[in-house]
């Protein structure tokens, strides 16, 4: 039996992961919206054999007249339009998108992801999340965003008619006879019939069942409730922990969760994200972490704080510690990741300013700067330790700094037997080593 390896994901922004990568050398305005610099990169990823490409999403800009908006790039691309693009120029690496469960339609989610997964040949994953932010809200004719317990009610019920309607047609169903003109076997063909709290969904989808039955299902949240949606529905997590036993007990808790929904530890692969600065020495890397410093501007790095703490620094002493913030059941947003800040501050003694060059790279996630073989052995160390199925890792910046993963690192972890060489399988559901799901209507009629 072969010995088992980690998932990786690339998670690509541009120009980079780090607040003041626009200001680094080697990255470029004109690479921003330009399609063949993107191809390049995803043609990179799969040269590194990376398990997926993931696309975050954010349906907001920050307010034009807010503090940092002209040293920050406020942009994002559109996933599906990107994916769809990544997927005539790539021909086995994952493609995984954001798509939030608050302002979208199940139908609409569930009809794109599809389409994309056949048009991929069934590499397509699903990030789910839901939008907690206040100027989201306003985009959508809401003046305020949705309580978190009713985002994550709405998202369970959202995820149920999603896979309901990828359900709906049997991989069989298409029988293409011309002989005899038969086209399609209507019994394999099932309208879902969708009633509850927040959506009434006839179906049944316009697109069929992929090569690998349905995209992968990812998501995001560590609260209370978000860790409940993922036991239930997820196939992936992508988590933030700063420490190896905080991602221990992490993973044996909602490893453990999975049993009262009649699942097994393998059916979900947890990866913590983590941020990459690599260099053949520990003095390169570690020069290349002080010139991203060094460029961060103060009100960029503020603002960028301010975001993920959904609370506005600005007047603070940015020498002084973090003020008294709201309770976290004010939180509308990403609730753990505004504990996890709380935490990293208190326990760092950390002011606001070493706060936000803290995060200003990792925004949250666990930061590694050194060279390939001490990347290596920390990500051998949680791998091994079951605080991490895999990583999903976040480049400081594009070109250089994802070429130095691929160069560097890949081939040490490859020599070390923790990573393939090769691409085993087709689909993302073969790279992730997930199986497929039963049918949902099949299950009804056994």
């Amino acid at each position: 039996m072969a010995e088992k390896q980690l998932k990786l994901g690339a998670f690509f922004m541009l120009p980079g992961h780090h607040v003041s990568s626009w200001r680094y050398q080697g990255t470029k305005k004109e690479h921003l919206f330009n399609l063949k610099f993107l191809a390049a990169q995803a043609k990179l990823a799969e040269k590194g054999k990376f398990d997926m490409i993931f696309l975050a999403d954010q349906l907001n800009i920050n307010d034009p007249t807010s503090t940092g908006f002209e040293q920050t790039l406020n942009i994002m691309y559109e996933p599906f339009t990107l994916l769809g693009a990544l997927a005539a120029v790539t021909e086995k690496i994952g493609l995984v998108g954001t798509a939030s469960s608050t302002h979208n339609e199940p139908y609409n989610v569930a009809r794109k992801f599809a389409s994309l997964d056949q048009l991929s040949e069934g590499r397509s994953g699903w990030n789910v999340v839901t939008s907690g932010q206040l100027l989201e809200s306003k985009n959508f004719s809401d003046e305020q965003p949705l309580a978190h317990r009713e985002r994550y009610e709405r998202a369970e019920e959202f995820v149920e008619v999603v896979t309901k309607l990828w359900d709906s047609w049997e991989e069989d169903a298409i029988v293409y006879d011309q002989s005899s003109g038969k086209a399609i076997d209507s019994s394999k063909v099932h309208s879902i019939h969708h009633k509850g709290e927040w959506f009434s969904v006839r179906g049944p989808l316009t697109v069929p069942a992929s090569k690998q039955h349905r995209p992968i299902i990812i998501q995001a949240g560590s609260s209370e409730s978000g860790k409940e949606l993922a036991a239930k529905t997820a196939e992936v997590v992508f988590t933030a922990a700063q420490t190896i036993e905080n991602a221990r007990e992490f993973y044996r808790d909602l490893k453990g969760r999975l049993v009262k929904y009649g699942r097994q530890r393998d059916d979900l692969k947890i990866m913590p994200g983590v941020f990459i600065i690599i260099g053949r020495t520990e003095e390169e890397a570690k020069h290349k972490k002080q010139q991203l410093l060094d460029l961060v501007p103060e009100e960029a790095g503020l603002a960028r704080l301010s975001e993920h703490l959904e609370f506005d620094l600005k007047g603070y002493p940015l020498d002084g510690p973090l003020p008294k913030l709201p309770s976290i059941e004010k939180v509308s947003g990403t609730q753990s990741r505004v504990e996890l800040l709380k935490k990293v501050a208190e326990e760092n003694n950390f002011t606001i300013r070493q706060l936000y060059q803290h995060i200003a790279g990792a925004r949250g996630q666990r930061e590694l700067v050194g060279t390939p073989e001490q990347i290596a052995d920390d990500l051998q160390l949680w791998f091994k330790t079951e605080a991490a199925d895999g990583f999903n890792i976040l480049p400081s910046h594009f070109p250089d700094g994802f070429q130095d993963i691929v160069d560097l690192l890949i081939p040490e972890l490859q020599r070390r037997g923790l990573f393939r060489r090769e691409y085993e399988g087709d689909t993302l559901r073969e790279h992730l080593g997930l199986k497929t799901p039963p049918n949902h209507f099949i299950r009804l009629s056994e």
